[in-house]
């Protein structure tokens, strides 16, 4: 078994749900190089997260950031984390529920993935910033 180990940065993108996928393949050119492995994504914040879902329709992502919105509200009255703004303790509750990594399957130089779908990055937080990938690539043997 080998592994690679990059980094990515991701261009900063305002609040809601974006669609990452071309720019992981970009990012990893030893992709096609791999017959039969596991890609692993990991981000390294605590105020976005990633997920895999539908990538065809755009209102899927509207829908996303609608529905996490309504169930992780802002300025809960019990929320004691409030220093940073009335996004920052929803965006760390959201990137907890999304969670922080997401792991593909590669076949022939690819990501094994439906048809319809892609990696999300789920931005949080009103102000937009860069993010960071740590892509982990293992070819089997």
């Amino acid at each position: 078994m080998s592994k690679l180990q990059t980094e990515l940065s991701l261009k900063p993108r305002s609040r809601g749900f974006h669609l990452i996928t071309e720019e992981i393949e970009r990012g990893l050119a030893s992709l096609a190089t791999v017959d039969a492995g596991l890609l692993q994504v990991f981000i390294k914040h605590t105020s976005a997260s990633l997920t895999i879902n539908e990538d065809a329709d755009p209102t899927v992502r509207e829908d996303f950031e609608s529905h996490f919105n309504e169930m992780v509200p802002e300025n809960a009255p019990y929320y004691r984390h409030t220093f940073e703004g009335p996004d920052d303790m929803p965006a760390h509750l959201k990137a907890s529920i999304l969670g922080s990594s997401v792991t593909v399957p590669v076949t022939q130089g690819r990501m094994n993935m439906g048809t319809w779908q892609g990696i999300y990055l789920c931005e949080h937080r009103d102000q937009p910033s860069s993010r960071q990938l740590v892509l982990t690539l293992i070819k089997a043997e």
